[in-house]
């Protein structure tokens, strides 16, 4: 049975809409045509997110989000999707936008990455945010 869970690691987090950012999150995997196995969004601190960057990426930054796709099947998502709270407060304020719009940009950008969009070149950024921009769209629910 396909399923969305959502977990905190080293902060508290109240996700508000959870069963509504489930659903959208279902209807945008499906709209690519793939399938939902499990997804689990880990809401965390920076520290917590810089030490996985670390040992996993080996890359000594700052992230909003990193992305395990776990998939065993073609077109069937199963990952991990770790997100600094932290890092989507400040980007909130830096972009000028409510801190709900930004987690939820961060949210689908993590599952277009297991739907098989890039975001390291010009061109596929400009694509990941088109498609973000697409999916926000489709929320039906405030943020």
């Amino acid at each position: 049975m396909p399923q969305i869970h959502f977990f905190e690691e080293d902060i508290r987090y109240n996700l508000k809409d959870k069963r509504k950012v489930k659903q959208w999150v279902t209807d945008t995997i499906i709209a690519e045509g793939y399938q939902l196995d499990e997804l689990n969004y880990i809401f965390c601190s920076d520290a917590y997110l810089l030490t996985m960057n670390q040992q996993y990426l080996d890359h000594d930054t700052y992230t909003d989000i990193i992305t395990f796709d776990n998939s065993t099947e073609k077109k069937v998502i199963t990952g991990d999707i770790f997100i600094s709270i932290e890092r989507i407060r400040e980007n909130a304020a830096k972009f000028k936008q409510a801190v709900a719009d930004e987690l939820h940009r961060v949210i689908i950008h993590g599952a277009l990455h297991l739907l098989g969009y890039k975001d390291k070149t010009d061109a596929d950024h400009k694509k990941m945010t088109q498609k973000e921009d697409h999916y926000l769209s489709k929320r039906v629910f405030n943020s």
